[in-house]
């Protein structure tokens, strides 16, 4: 598997790269390609990411090149937020993810929190199932798309929204 560290802000354009090919891409097991054709991210908002201070950006590197990232951002109440989660397309489905995950909730618990939260499209009903085997749960609560902040491109359905999961992390 892979060894998880801290991004920092020379990691952008790759994660870019990244997150771009494994949200829009055609590769991996899972896409929104389907719903969306925007960018995704640009490099201003992944060097945002990496310099705030109540956000963590991790990446794991298999082999010297960054294969996987994602975010954790600190929110009140003792919870993470978990998101900017990519794996390169040709390591989907190959316990990649799952480790990565699974590193960002130790990660998680390490910072003192008890629970971990994400959004995920309503739409993808197969990456919901799979944060659902991982022990997520929908909380009821859904949020809107941000239409407005997509990146050169667009939606290609008007009916995006997110569900909120979580997982206690039993700290």
């Amino acid at each position: 598997m892979p060894t998880v560290r801290v991004a920092e802000a020379a990691d952008a354009p790759t994660l870019v790269s990244l997150v771009r090919r494994a949200y829009r891409g055609e590769g991996g097991w899972t896409t929104e390609a389907a719903l969306l054709n925007d960018e995704r991210i640009d490099e201003a908002q992944m060097l945002k990411k990496i310099e705030d201070p109540e956000t963590t950006v991790h990446v794991a590197i298999d082999g010297g090149r960054i294969v996987g990232c994602c975010e954790l951002v600190r929110l009140e109440n003792d919870k993470v937020h978990f998101g900017t989660f990519a794996v390169e397309p040709e390591l989907q489905a190959a316990g990649v993810g799952r480790y990565i995950l699974a590193q960002a909730e130790t990660a998680a618990a390490k910072m003192g929190v008890t629970c971990v939260e994400m959004a995920v499209i309503a739409q993808r009903l197969e990456l919901i199932a799979w944060y659902q085997r991982r022990g997520y749960a929908p909380t009821g609560e859904t949020r809107p798309f941000p239409f407005h902040a997509l990146i050169n491109g667009g939606a290609l359905r008007d009916d995006l929204h997110f569900v909120v999961l979580q997982k206690s992390l039993g700290v």
